[in-house]
C-alpha cells in the first residue's frame, strides 16, 4: 500500500529535516511516498555520515522493534534497480537482523547532494551520535552547503554556542580524535584537552587520561601543567645556527661569555664582564 503525502515546500537549511525532504520534492516536481519496500531491495548509502554502529545500542533497538514495531519508516531514494538508505541504515539493519521481509520507507527523489544533506540533519537531530561524528558532520554539513554555524545550529535545532563547541574538537590531533571516537575520551575530556598549547603535549595528556581513567576535572587540572611544559619546551628550544656562529666570533673577539638568544620573542646578545675597567675594554674592542 501507497499513501502520498502533500505539503507546502519551504526551502532553506535552516528550516530543519521536514523542510529539506520537501525542498528536494518540490525541486523534482514529485511527491515523497510512502510504502512498504522489500528488505533485499534496499541498500547503505557508502557515503552515510554516520560510521559507527555500536552492537550494544543495535541489539536495544531490535528488541524494540521486536516489541512495538517501527515506529518512524526509513527515507531512501530510488538507485539503480533498488532503493539507497537516506536516512535509517540502523534501523533497516534491526529489522534486517530480526528477519523482517519488508521495511516501512518514505521514498523521496533527491540527488546526490541533497541526499547527503538530509542525512547529515537527520543523524545530527540525534542524541546518540558521539562527540568526533557529530564535530564531523556539522564540519560536513557547513562544507556542503557553504553555510555559517548559526544556520547549522538552526538546521538541527540546537544553539550556535553548541555547535561551536564541537567544531573545536577538530583542532585536536588525530589520535586523540579516534580515541573520543572510540569512546575513550568524552567530549569534556577534549575541551580540557585543547588548553594545551602543543600537539604533542595535547597527545600525552590524552594518553594520560586513558591510562589513568581520569575524570574532566583531573584533566583540566593536568592541562594546566602541560600548557605550562610547552612553553617551557618553546622557550628552551634549539638557537638558530646563525646564533651559535655569532656568539662563537663575539666570545673570541672581546675574550668574555657571550650568549645570542630569544627571550619572550626577542633576540638578545648578552655580553659579561667583570667590572668598570672590563667594561672600558669590551667597549673599546666594540667600538673600534
Amino acid at each position: 500500500m501507497v499513501e502520498k503525502q502533500r505539503e507546502k515546500p519551504k526551502g532553506g537549511l535552516g528550516k530543519g529535516l521536514n523542510s529539506l525532504i520537501m525542498e528536494a520534492e518540490a525541486e523534482t516536481g514529485r511527491n515523497v511516498d510512502f510504502s512498504e519496500i522489500k528488505i533485499q531491495e534496499i541498500f547503505p548509502n557508502p557515503n552515510q555520515p554516520r560510521t559507527d554502529f555500536p552492537e550494544e545500542r543495535l541489539s536495544e533497538l531490535m528488541r524494540s522493534i521486536e516489541k512495538d514495531g517501527l515506529l518512524q519508516p526509513i527515507l531512501v531514494r530510488p538507485e539503480g534497480s533498488g532503493f539507497q538508505i537516506v536516512a535509517g541504515e540502523r534501523r533497516w539493519q534491526a529489522c534486517k537482523n530480526l528477519g523482517f521481509k519488508t521495511i516501512a520507507a518514505k521514498i523521496i527523489i533527491a540527488s546526490d547532494v541533497e541526499a547527503q544533506e538530509i542525512a547529515l540533519v537527520e543523524n545530527l537531530q540525534r542524541d546518540n551520535l558521539n562527540a568526533i561524528e557529530e564535530a564531523r558532520g556539522y564540519q560536513r554539513l557547513i562544507e556542503l552547503k557553504g553555510c555559517k554555524q548559526k544556520d547549522v545550529a538552526e538546521a538541527v535545532s540546537k544553539n550556535q554556542a553548541t555547535i561551536s563547541n564541537a567544531l573545536r574538537l577538530l583542532n585536536l590531533p588525530e589520535e586523540v580524535q579516534e580515541q573520543m571516537f572510540d569512546g575513550l575520551l568524552s567530549s569534556g575530556h577534549g575541551r580540557a584537552i585543547l588548553a594545551v598549547p602543543d600537539e604533542d603535549g595535547r597527545v600525552r595528556l590524552a594518553k594520560k587520561i586513558v591510562e589513568e581513567n581520569l575524570s574532566v576535572r583531573e584533566a583540566e587540572s593536568l592541562a594546566r601543567f602541560y600548557g605550562t611544559q610547552g612553553i617551557d619546551r618553546a622557550r628552551r628550544s634549539p638557537s638558530p645556527r646563525a646564533f651559535k656562529i655569532v656568539a662563537r666570533k663575539l666570545r673570541q673577539r672581546l675574550s668574555t661569555n657571550v650568549k645570542v638568544k630569544t627571550v619572550r620573542g626577542k633576540n638578545r646578545i648578552e655580553i659579561e664582564f667583570k667590572d668598570e675597567e672590563d667594561l672600558e675594554r669590551i667597549f673599546s674592542e666594540i667600538t673600534k
